[in-house]
């Protein structure tokens, strides 16, 4: 049996705050919504948070919330999910695709400039394979971006100590004006479906909460997801620290290889583990039919981006067109278990 790309971090806690809501027959938005929301605050340091039922819902309050003139443009990553596009479009609101850098699958600063001369009012700030953008550029460009740290949350940036103190930690998430932390099935945490939308700071939660007052109520995420995200945000802790010893042991396979990962271009940040990247020399073939004779699934990391649904559309961003090609997702996930991710090391210091 093979080993697969991706694999569900639930457990008994989780099955048993699924079971009790279950049991209580209140599975629908509600009090675990809420335990759900004062979780998120409480870990990201955020002065509010909404949990409804996809990322797209959540960005679609996000943007609503900033009041664009009509027409506006908005800048994506070319590698960032398809699924923005339609939310931009919906809202009345143009797009415009930046390439990215290859050692980082980030949005350059260069980039960031030249969409705001071409018109660019927002930037959606997609954090691919938990890595993290410089941000202090970004935020001196005088644009504002919406995070998405569907990938990368758990990702800090350690801030210089004051006064004999110890360094504190600032997360992904906390640097946007709105930020969308995914909790789909291939996110770093998972509730089977829905995001949380975080407002960093007061004024932009004043809004947010204005506007969520007349949500509908099929927009809110249910308590039956909403219990699988708050057990797995309280555990996230161990579960960090078991990605990280495991890419640790990845990363010193494939340095004996001729392949490599990315790098993170953010001074003072540490990165989040989300599966294990590997950026090809060459395309993807050869690798995949070799994972699979081993008895491992590998994937895309790219598959759903916005380079590979609207391939046209990004036609002036070769970079991106390129790491979509080349970049594939080996395992790496808290269930792999030692023996397996010792096979799968091995596969990784002898890849084609």
């Amino acid at each position: 049996m093979k080993v697969p790309v991706f694999s569900s971090t639930i457990r008994r806690k989780e099955m048993d705050a699924v079971l009790s809501c279950m049991v209580s027959e209140k599975i629908g938005p509600g009090e675990i919504n809420a335990r759900l929301i004062q979780c998120v605050k409480e870990t990201f340091g955020v002065d509010g948070c909404v949990a409804v039922r996809s990322p797209a819902i959540a960005l679609k309050y996000a943007i609503k919330c900033l009041g664009l003139p009509e027409g506006s443009a908005i800048m994506i990553s070319a590698l960032a999910p398809s699924w923005q596009i339609p939310v931009i479009e919906e809202l009345g609101y143009k797009y415009i695709i930046l390439d990215v850098v290859e050692e980082t699958a980030l949005v350059s600063v260069e980039a960031v400039e030249n969409g705001m001369k071409a018109g660019g009012r927002l930037l959606i700030l997609h954090e691919p394979l938990g890595n993290l953008p410089d941000f202090e550029k970004i935020a001196a460009l005088g644009i504002q971006f919406i995070e998405d740290i569907s990938q990368s949350a758990g990702a800090y940036v350690e801030m210089p100590a004051e006064d004999g103190k110890d360094p504190e930690k600032k997360y992904a998430g906390t640097y946007g004006v709105y930020t969308v932390l995914g909790l789909e099935e291939k996110d770093i945490l998972t509730a089977g479906g829905g995001a949380v939308l975080m407002a960093p700071n007061r004024r932009e939660w004043i809004v947010l909460k204005k506007q969520i007052e007349d949500a509908p109520f099929i927009d809110l995420l249910p308590d039956i997801n909403s219990a699988l995200a708050w057990v797995q945000l309280k555990e996230r802790a161990r579960n960090e620290q078991l990605r990280s010893e495991m890419k640790e042991i990845y990363a010193r396979s494939l340095m004996q290889g001729r392949h490599k990962s990315f790098i993170c271009q953010c001074e003072n940040a540490v990165t989040a583990v989300y599966s294990f990247p590997v950026l090809l020399k060459n395309g993807a073939k050869d690798v995949k039919q070799y994972a699979s004779r081993k008895e491992i699934d590998v994937a895309d990391a790219f598959e759903f981006s916005v380079v590979s649904k609207y391939e046209e559309l990004a036609a002036d961003c070769p970079v991106a067109r390129s790491l979509a090609l080349r970049c594939i997702l080996f395992p790496l996930y808290p269930r792999l278990g030692n023996s397996q991710a010792v096979k799968i090391s091995k596969v990784l210091a002898t890849l084609p």
